[in-house]
């Protein structure tokens, strides 16, 4: 191995240095060095802070991290796909085979298309391709639905990059969450395939038999199933809204454990759960904004419940805020983004309570659009700045005060 990285270093390496043949091309180069091994290259001079976790493996870990949340939807894509279309014979090998056709293609254009904007921003700015896209080219087709159309998955994440990131200057200059940026632009593009409200399609128009599929009924119709979101957002006035999820197939069991119908990665709170255990381990995510996400859930779903309020789903129990849709998923792998979250210690606990609270308050007061998580992360990505201004400006009021006091003693 050590022969093959002589080689690299010595012969290949400088084509793609400056003066080098491939001049214009060292940040692919660079890209695929990073990944593989790890550089010798290190910073001259002094001072420096040591650690053990450079940028590479925060993102790698955060890769990790997802990994429970796109195997489980998999797996959740193609048994639902094997119950709508009455798939006789299922196993859990055909559903995985099933779900790895309808969510891998996802998974592979988000790389593609999005890796083509970053190599291209990095060869225009002369810079190296950042490790971010990682994460941000996993957590977007994990908040997509399994039947979203690809050409759209293409548009989304390249919105996502392009008008997300990189026109703010890429990565540690952007104000959003760049896949929550993309998502928001499919949801008001093209609201038919990405609204939350009948996110599942399943459908077959010809008999199918094989060892790893099943069988396919023949001419079974489109069929359509609403979210619990949908479910609880839609419930008349004056009925309850925990027997509205009951009567459409929705328990607090079957939410958590993400055999439901909605985006990819998002159905199964087992598999967050797991995903925010390895992040809090490794501490690459902040345990603050996770702990005052869920806080602020609770404290207003308790709210909408001790209010005397004419809505079924104001009535709904806190928890089922805390297990349906997309709201743990974004607390845990979204809000905790730490270009765009509030940097400060106290400013964590102030944007991730203000996350929960509002994604309660959209998902009441706006029924036309009943998951609030989305639209909750991002509005606070955007008063994160604010928010750690007035941290900071307190901290230096109380400091000035404090002197004063010592001089006048």
């Amino acid at each position: 191995m050590k022969f093959l990285f002589d080689l690299m270093d010595k012969h290949v390496a400088p084509l793609f240095e400056k003066g080098g043949k491939f001049e214009k091309l060292y940040p692919l180069f660079e890209a695929g060095d990073t990944f593989t091994r790890t550089p010798s290259d290190v910073t001259p001079g002094a001072p420096h802070v040591r650690d053990s976790i450079d940028q590479k493996r925060l993102m790698v870990f955060v890769v990790y991290a997802l990994l429970p949340c796109l195997f489980l939807g998999i797996w959740n894509a193609g048994h639902l796909f094997n119950i709508n279309n009455q798939v006789e014979g299922a196993t859990f090998l055909t559903d995985m085979v099933r779900g790895s056709t309808m969510v891998l293609p996802i998974v592979m254009v988000s790389y593609m298309v999005g890796g083509f904007w970053e190599v291209l921003f990095a060869i225009v700015r002369k810079h190296e391709i950042n490790e971010g896209f990682l994460v941000t080219g996993m957590l977007f087709p994990l908040v997509l639905p399994p039947t979203l159309p690809l050409w759209q998955v293409a548009i989304g994440i390249s919105f996502g990059i392009v008008i997300g990131k990189e026109i703010f200057g890429g990565v540690g200059y952007n104000i959003l969450n760049p896949a929550l940026t993309g998502r928001a632009f499919l949801f008001f593009a093209y609201p038919a395939q990405i609204s939350g409200d009948k996110v599942w399609v399943g459908t077959a128009k010809t008999a199918m038999d094989n060892t790893f599929f099943g069988t396919v009924a023949e001419n079974i119709d489109g069929v359509t199933m609403a979210t619990p979101l949908a479910v609880a957002a839609a419930a008349e006035k004056g009925t309850d809204a925990i027997a509205a999820l009951g009567d459409a197939g929705f328990s607090l069991w079957n939410m958590t454990m993400g055999n439901i119908p909605g985006c990819i990665g998002s159905t199964s709170v087992i598999a967050i759960v797991l995903g925010m255990v390895f992040l809090l381990i490794t501490g690459i995510a902040s345990w603050r904004v996770m702990a005052s996400g869920i806080i602020g859930c609770i404290a207003m779903g308790a709210l909408f419940n001790a209010l005397p309020l004419d809505n079924a789903f104001a009535s709904l129990p806190f928890v089922y805020h805390l297990v349906m849709g997309g709201f743990l998923f974004g607390i845990v792998f979204m809000a905790t983004d730490p270009v765009s979250c509030s940097a400060t210690h106290t400013g964590k606990w102030i944007y991730g309570f203000m996350i929960g609270a509002l994604t309660v308050l959209i998902r009441v007061a706006n029924p036309a659009y009943p998951e609030g998580a989305m639209l909750a992360i991002l509005f606070m990505n955007v008063m994160a700045p604010l928010i750690d201004h007035f941290v900071v400006q307190a901290h230096i009021k109380k400091r000035n005060s404090y002197a004063r006091a010592l001089n006048n003693a």
